[in-house]
């Protein structure tokens, strides 16, 4: 088992790391049972996987013991999308029985399993009481995510009948949190079928929202962008380096330096790489202090 920390914060102070995004980046082989991944065991961070990737990349990554043969396709990987239905959300998860899960993109090739992810606050709230989202002094919010419903029948279902809790796919998008929340130090949520309507009457709800603490001086860092669909048959192929290099740098220009970034008309920005194929921005970053600017 291979198992590393992405260096890209090395020359911020540890005594800062809990409070603005980490990225981890773990692999494993195909054979060793991997660990699960993990946030906090009381359930108070969720994970968020940012990419899950299965096949092989270089020829040192979990190289012990093998032989040139199995090493040397390096141009061998498939994105595993299963990781992120399985794992997003919980705050651990284990993922096993690769080859059966992902498919086998290069069959004699040893490969393994390489997750990025970070670990979120989490704050669930019950209907009809108050969501109360708080940073330390000098930190602002920064929400991930928020919805609003019924996912499962065990959240906050104390004393509350089985019709009240039957209704489990049940929910809808909070995007007035981010528009309340986001860059403020505190957060009072309240009046939940008020704000966001209800989106299923007679279902005992509850307000589940994601999101991380960062120090004010925190300022965004873009390293990758992509846009489109990244799998064989639609957009992801046939793309030169300069388009992706350009599509890199716009979303560097409009979002490093700031606190928060807000990009919008993709196609317009960017071009249609796939016209009538449905197509998602996918951007890598890290906050880091202003002095490293």
């Amino acid at each position: 088992r291979n198992l590393h920390f992405l260096a890209l914060l090395t020359s911020i102070s540890l005594s800062s790391i809990s409070s603005f995004f980490l990225l981890f980046v773990f692999q494993w082989n195909n054979v060793t049972p991997p660990p699960p991944l993990s946030c906090s065991s009381d359930d108070e961070e969720v994970l968020f996987i940012s990419s899950a990737v299965y096949g092989r990349g270089d020829n040192t990554t979990c190289s012990s013991g093998r032989s040139a043969s199995e090493l040397g396709n390096v141009n061998c990987s498939t994105l595993c999308s299963l990781c992120v239905h399985r794992c997003n959300g919980k705050s651990s998860c284990i993922v096993g029985g690769f080859n059966l899960m992902f498919g086998d993109p290069c069959v004699g090739t040893y490969k393994y399993l390489d997750v990025s992810y970070t670990c979120q606050s989490r704050c669930v709230t019950c209907e009809r009481t108050l969501a109360e989202l708080k940073c330390d002094d000098g930190q602002q919010l920064i929400i991930h995510g928020a919805t609003y419903g019924r996912g499962d029948n065990t959240t906050c279902s104390s004393g509350r009948s089985a019709s009240e809790l039957g209704n489990v796919n049940c929910s809808t998008l909070c995007s007035l949190c981010v528009h309340r929340c986001n860059g403020k130090s505190s957060c009072i949520i309240e009046g939940f079928n008020l704000m966001f309507g209800d989106p299923c009457v007679g279902t005992y709800k509850y307000l589940d929202v994601s999101y991380t603490c960062i120090y004010d001086d925190m300022v965004l860092s873009v390293y990758d962008a992509f846009y489109g669909r990244r799998d064989n048959t639609t957009c992801a192929l046939g793309r030169s380096s300069a388009d992706l290099y350009s599509l890199t740098s716009l979303c560097v220009h409009r979002c490093n330096g700031k606190n928060s970034c807000l990009i919008l008309g993709f196609n317009s920005k960017f071009g249609d790489p796939c016209a009538g194929i449905y197509k998602y921005l996918d951007v890598l970053f890290f906050c880091k202090g202003k002095k490293l600017l």
